[in-house]
């Protein structure tokens, strides 16, 4: 029997059961190298509508010191992060006597922005990797996992906080209540936090069952962060749709006694849109799993058939989304020849389960596939930009999920 990670209650409801897979973001050094593999198994608890993985992978065996997953790789993602710190600058009137803390903090691709404009920051990751390269940009860095024990010692340092951000690492933490707890101890009285996730309304809606992967312990929804952020002491006043990682959420919290920051219309607008979706019904996650079942074999179809009309594939993207895609529905080498990536710490490695090639993207122009099938599908319109090249031969554009779509 397995029990929720937040409230502890007996769960019975599974969404998807995607088979014993190797953690995503653990790139092979060598095609014959050893990996683990781990249960990738999501369910839903009743009770607070927590969905999350019913096996828990320890956090030690993905956040690694060769964690290779950099975010100012992607010139999209860094645009965003521009776009927000301006607003939070603005909205929050932050200046050179504030201070933001972001948790999972990454290569600094976001605390840039502030550092910028003169804003004072801090952050926050467990992967050294990453935090050296936040370091060489000007940005103080702490290597640690975040919870209620780091926040204290934190605090106890001065680095108590006006904003937080904790940008898609909100479903990344096994002990999820203990790491909501940090932002309460860590915020001023009159702080605020913002947390962006995948909406599990689009994982849902769009089948975007590649986002499930050993990383993500938590698939979260606006009913269940309310939920969460209640118990641990914070109030949730708006809330934002963004376009990122296939549809996402913003969600701005203060302190439960705070009486600065107001609800915003956009809250109880949210709300309405989840209970018609009926996210808190049993029926909204039963038959999921027939749907993913059914991207699995049209990828499949597509790929044998492109085998026996003579047409080669190569993957473009790197991606753990992709690698879940590929090892559910077990793709190797034999139906894909090598997949590209622009981040030169996966070039020559080996993705891991399938075990395909990593290579540089200018292997595509001397390649020249018939399709490049792009893994990071919420990337498709800057990454098919990007290799308009492919274009000069034929070459087509693929995505899997929710469909095969070929352009």
């Amino acid at each position: 029997m397995t029990h929720c990670r937040f409230c502890g209650s007996e769960i019975t409801l599974s969404l998807v059961d995607l088979g014993e897979q190797p953690p995503s973001n653990s790139y092979l050094t060598s095609a014959d190298a050893a990996e683990k593999t781990f249960p990738l198994h999501a369910v839903v608890c009743e009770d607070c509508h927590l969905v999350q993985l019913a096996d828990e992978v320890p956090p030690d065996e993905i956040f690694t010191a060769d964690y290779a997953y950099f975010s100012s790789y992607s010139s999209s993602w860094v645009a965003h992060a521009k776009i927000y710190a301006e607003a939070m600058i603005e909205r929050f009137n932050l200046g050179s006597t504030s201070k933001v803390v972001e948790i999972a903090s990454n290569d600094g691709y976001l605390l840039q922005h502030f550092v910028k404009a003169g804003v004072p920051v801090l952050g926050v990751d467990p992967a050294a990797g990453c935090a050296e390269a936040a370091r060489a940009k000007g940005i103080e860095t702490e290597v640690a996992f975040f919870n209620a024990d780091t926040a204290r010692r934190l605090r106890a340092l001065g680095h108590g906080a006006d904003l937080m951000a904790a940008n898609n690492v909100l479903a990344h933490v096994p002990d999820i209540r203990s790491f909501v707890e940090g932002f309460t101890i860590l915020l001023k009285d009159d702080g605020v936090m913002t947390v962006e996730f995948p909406h599990l309304l689009n994982l849902l809606k769009l089948v975007q069952f590649d986002t499930i992967y050993h990383e993500h312990y938590s698939y979260l929804s606006l009913l269940a962060v309310e939920h969460i952020f209640n118990e641990c002491g914070l109030r949730v006043f708006d809330v934002e749709e963004l376009s990122t990682h296939g549809g996402s959420l913003r969600v701005f919290a203060c302190k439960s006694n705070s009486v600065r920051h107001e609800d915003k219309l956009g809250l109880a607008a949210m709300r309405d849109k989840e209970r018609s979706a009926g996210l808190g019904e049993r029926a909204a996650y039963e038959g999921f799993d027939a749907k993913c079942q059914a991207v699995r074999k049209g990828l499949l179809s597509f790929l044998d058939q492109a085998n026996r009309d003579g047409k080669t594939v190569v993957a473009y993207g790197a991606a753990a989304k992709g690698n879940t895609l590929l090892n559910y529905a077990e793709v190797g080498t034999d139906r894909i020849d090598f997949v590209c990536d622009g981040n030169p710490a996966k070039q020559g490695k080996f993705l891991p389960g399938s075990r395909i090639p990593i290579l540089s993207p200018d292997h595509i122009n001397s390649a020249k596939p018939d399709y490049v099938l792009i893994l990071p599908w919420n990337l498709r319109a800057e990454i098919s930009q990007q290799l308009g090249f492919v274009r000069d031969w034929g070459g087509m554009f693929v995505v899997a999920v929710p469909r095969i779509e070929v352009w």
